[in-house]
């Protein structure tokens, strides 16, 4: 025997297990497709058969469910904001309280920056318009 024919040999139980798991790979993935396939018709027919037997029942209550479900969602809308509101205030007052106590909180430096830029820009306003105001008086 050749050292080909050995190859051959050696070649051929891999080539046997290469087809055998692509076989094994493509049942499995033809099953699963064909399961998920057919579970998504079911879900489809009962969803048109639900919404079919439901649709009359939305039209005969919807004088009471529609401004219900508007209601709802008002109150909910308002609970909601009136929530976050107070939050926001509770928040802002704590911060102010710190603030002025001394015990710093986040933002204060930017706070004082700002501050002091405003003082310095009416000052040079100030003196701006005094010597505007002076100035013609003095000539």
């Amino acid at each position: 025997m050749t050292e080909s024919h050995y190859q051959h040999l050696r070649q051929y139980p891999n080539e046997q297990q290469n087809r055998s798991t692509q076989i094994v790979k493509a049942a499995t993935a033809v099953t699963a497709g064909g399961s998920l396939l057919i579970m998504a018709g079911l879900i489809l027919s009962a969803t048109i058969i639900a919404l079919t037997i439901v649709t009359p029942l939305f039209v005969i209550f919807s004088p009471v469910l529609v401004p219900a479900v508007i209601t709802v969602v008002l109150l909910s809308m308002g609970f909601l904001a009136s929530g976050g509101f107070g939050v926001a205030a509770i928040t802002v007052l704590a911060w102010i309280y710190q603030y002025i106590t001394g015990k710093h909180p986040p933002g204060a430096d930017q706070l004082d920056t700002a501050r002091h830029k405003l003082f310095n820009k009416a000052r040079e306003i100030k003196d701006y318009g005094q010597q505007q105001i002076s100035g013609p008086q003095a000539s």
